[in-house]
């Protein structure tokens, strides 16, 4: 019996800064039987055009992936929040064109961020780690308001060999990347991301995770700013073993 096919959409901060993580989704994925496919011609989600008030470029670019995504029966993200402007917001994008509408509703309903899909399928995690390592856990807000994604990725990590996972305080609070919102409001952006900071060099973790590598490169650039050793990965680098590749550095 041939496997199912998954469609990886990788995200376009994945491909352009970060391919391990597109590489580990796409390994997690297959471990769990399925055929993993990465249809080309995927770009932008358009979630940056959608919060800043570009309807008509957003709609150009969800009406593209919808037309790229729908022949497939699951597709995975390995990002909340662009998982969260596919499943939340291209319908409502539609509302007043009932057909593409009523196409982006029937695609939201087969789409989930990574550890959702990971969680449903009962992935085992059979990785251990080569020296033990204390980590924390980032919840992204888009992810975490949108889609409910809070355990799923902490179930995943607790199966990984030698890694200790603690709590930080405040960790569902926003790290102040938004898109665009920390080009726009960059004081209140580094206030915010300071505090973050603050919280995960208070856990005494050595490694901070999360699952939306726009929060991680923004905790991670000012991480090296401020002389920190933490480093930052995306919680599938983890899981998949996938640590030969250094650790995201951040922007800037």
């Amino acid at each position: 019996m041939a496997r199912p096919e998954v469609a990886l959409f990788a995200t376009c901060l994945v491909d352009l800064f970060r391919p391990t993580i597109g590489y580990a989704a796409a390994q997690l994925i297959a471990d769990c039987g399925a055929e993993v496919v990465v249809p080309p011609g995927q770009t932008c989600c358009g979630q940056p055009a959608y919060n800043s008030g570009d309807r008509e470029r957003a709609q150009r670019l969800a009406r593209q992936n919808i037309e790229l995504l729908e022949p497939f029966d699951r597709v995975v993200v390995p990002s909340g929040s662009c998982a969260g402007m596919i499943r939340v917001h291209y319908p409502a994008l539609f509302a007043d064109q009932p057909e593409l509408a009523e196409r982006a509703r029937a695609l939201s309903l087969r789409v989930e961020e990574l550890s959702c899909f990971l969680c449903e399928r009962g992935a085992r995690v059979t990785v251990s780690l080569p020296a033990p390592l204390r980590a924390t856990y980032h919840d992204s807000c888009s992810g975490l308001r949108e889609l409910g994604i809070k355990e799923q990725p902490r179930r995943l990590l607790a199966q990984v060999g030698g890694l200790e996972l603690v709590e930080m305080r405040e960790c569902e609070s926003c790290c102040g990347f938004g898109g665009t919102f920390c080009v726009k409001y960059p004081e209140i952006s580094t206030r915010m991301v300071d505090e973050k900071v603050a919280r995960i060099r208070e856990s005494g973790a050595e490694l901070v995770l999360a699952g939306d590598l726009g929060c991680l490169m923004n905790i991670a650039g000012r991480l090296r700013r401020s002389g920190s050793g933490v480093e930052v990965r995306h919680y599938a680098e983890v899981l998949a073993g996938r640590l030969d590749r250094p650790p995201i550095a951040g922007a800037g």
